[in-house]
């Protein structure tokens, strides 16, 4: 009989004891992880990048655009040559903006409208914009799991993008991917933005049609949408028309189109029109997208759609004017030295914010050689 207390006996004897079995074999082929995670790293040539997407290479495209986003300044010059060498193959498609008030099934509705199209022939690029935290500048990037039938169409490229704090929700690159999307042969772009905000001029400055989706029966409706943004928009869509609320989206589409008339025409002399529609169903789909065409038509016969493109060009000079002083402001490291003082001399209230502006701009301008004379 084993007298010894269960601490004394050897480990030998613990009921508890695993005896090791055959070494299992990994579930992951190391080797062939190894050589993908390589070759997902591996910077090409851009012409490589070019030619892929020149060919319509879904994977080459979409490396392209992660260049694009990056926020590492090694790969800003290559996609910069990417883009110059896809821009004369670009600028051949339709692109049509998308916001819309929070819940009104834009991501739904995109992937409907985005069916219809690819079923009458259009191969489609869809650019769904993601939300980003102000504070982990994270993204859930959940577009394309919401769009699940069209994002496996062949006729399809389904592409969420973080936000990344660009101000109306739009992606600072998303006229670049525009370009290579173009140049990949989709011949429709879908940019959808993060929902209604107070600068939507940042997709209606890069599209050729603005469209703004609405809801029935979610309260006062014409106070849940600013003024600038009607008046942007080419053309009005209440989702969600089906069951027990179809008579409320009738009621709206009446109340939406008189509403309309209060507001100073467009230059081109095309009236926003208001229609009715079910994502969930696929009814009205078809009738959107005739008017997206209608639209399109009058604006290339009156001229006025080449000149809104080159109005677009304009504006966006001059952003990344404003964008590249801004980074060479910021980037600098005397600068930056000098921006952590003045921070301090604010929180001290030794200086306003004025004072304090002026003064870094004098230290930047005379770095620079020459100061700005009143």
């Amino acid at each position: 009989m084993d007298d010894k207390t269960p601490k004394e006996r050897p480990q030998s004897f613990s009921a508890l004891r695993v005896n090791k079995g055959i070494p299992q074999p990994s579930a992951v082929n190391e080797e062939a992880a190894g050589a993908f995670r390589l070759r997902k790293r591996a910077i090409l040539p851009a012409e490589d990048y070019v030619q892929g997407i020149l060919a319509g290479d879904r994977v080459l495209l979409s490396r392209a655009i992660t260049l694009i986003e990056s926020s590492l300044s090694g790969h800003y010059a290559l996609a910069q040559h990417i883009i110059e060498q896809c821009i004369p193959h670009s600028g051949k498609s339709l692109r049509v903006g998308i916001t819309g008030v929070p819940g009104a099934g834009k991501s739904t509705f995109i992937e409907a409208l985005g069916k219809h199209l690819t079923s009458g022939g259009h191969r489609i690029a869809v650019l769904a914009v993601d939300p980003s935290s102000a504070i982990s500048k994270g993204s859930i990037l959940g577009d394309k799991t919401r769009m699940e039938t069209l994002a496996v169409d062949e006729n399809a490229f389904v592409r969420p993008s973080p936000a990344a704090g660009s101000l109306g929700g739009v992606a600072r690159k998303t006229r670049e991917i525009i370009i290579l999307c173009e140049a990949a042969g989709f011949d429709v772009v879908l940019v959808e933005t993060v929902g209604v905000g107070q600068s939507e001029v940042a997709v209606h400055s890069m599209v050729d049609f603005f469209l703004l989706l609405m809801l029935a029966g979610a309260g006062d409706e014409l106070q849940g949408i600013k003024r600038g943004i009607i008046e942007m928009c080419d053309a009005m869509v209440i989702n969600k028309a089906d069951g027990d609320n179809l008579n409320k989206a009738k009621a709206a589409r009446v109340q939406y189109e008189n509403a309309l008339h209060l507001f100073p025409p467009h230059p081109s002399g095309w009236i926003p029109k208001v229609t009715t529609c079910s994502a969930l169903q696929k009814t009205g789909i078809s009738q959107v997208w005739d008017i997206v065409r209608e639209h399109e038509t009058m604006m290339k016969a009156k001229g006025h759609f080449q000149a809104k493109r080159n109005q677009q060009q304009q504006h966006r000079l001059h952003e990344t004017i404003i964008e590249v002083l801004k980074s060479h402001f910021y980037d600098d490291p005397e600068i930056s030295k000098e921006i952590g003082k003045a921070e301090q001399l604010l929180q001290q209230q030794k200086m306003t914010s004025y004072q304090a502006a002026a003064h870094l701009l004098e230290n930047y301008f005379r770095k620079l050689g020459e100061y700005p004379k009143d």
